[in-house]
């Protein structure tokens, strides 16, 4: 899968998306948040354009887009599994979910698996505590998972 794919017309992509949420009052967070929403990561391209026109340092929008978790840098798979790793799910289990998620796809939280299937990344709440463990599938949350379940989901993103 190569990920250094050139987005068509980045440059003036990015521009219109900053120029419209450049107003507001801390505009990096959600300029970034439009930026992943369009080009389903946050190509490296962007940066350079977001600085200079918000007049920050490359390392400074640089440093916010790697802290934050929910910035893909990549593009993501077809399909993408986010486990809960929130302390209700851990105490009920997720540790183990993750490294049997791990093991069934062959990759770490943050990657991809080497058809473009599926990308696994870690969440920090679903909200779904009760059911703990939790997951999120392409945007569907699944609760009260144990071994089967999550093998099931696993079977799902691999179709």
């Amino acid at each position: 899968m190569n990920l250094h794919m050139p987005v068509p017309d980045i440059d003036a992509r990015t521009l219109s998306i900053v120029n419209d949420l450049k107003g507001l009052e801390g505009p990096l967070l959600p300029i970034l948040h439009e930026i992943q929403a369009e080009f389903g990561y946050v190509p490296e391209d962007c940066l350079p354009i977001i600085a200079r026109e918000l007049n920050l340092s490359r390392a400074e929008v640089h440093g916010v887009v790697t802290f934050y978790h929910d910035y893909r840098r990549h593009p993501a798979g077809r399909h993408v599994l986010k486990l809960c790793r929130a302390e209700a799910c851990q105490s009920m289990g997720s540790d183990r979910l993750a490294e049997k998620v791990k093991a069934l796809l062959g990759i770490d939280f943050h990657e991809t698996t080497g058809d473009g299937a599926v990308t696994l990344e870690p969440v920090y709440c679903l909200g779904l505590c009760s059911t703990a463990p939790a997951a999120m599938l392409d945007g569907e949350v699944h609760g009260r998972l144990d071994d089967d379940a999550i093998a099931d989901l696993v079977a799902e993103a691999r179709r």
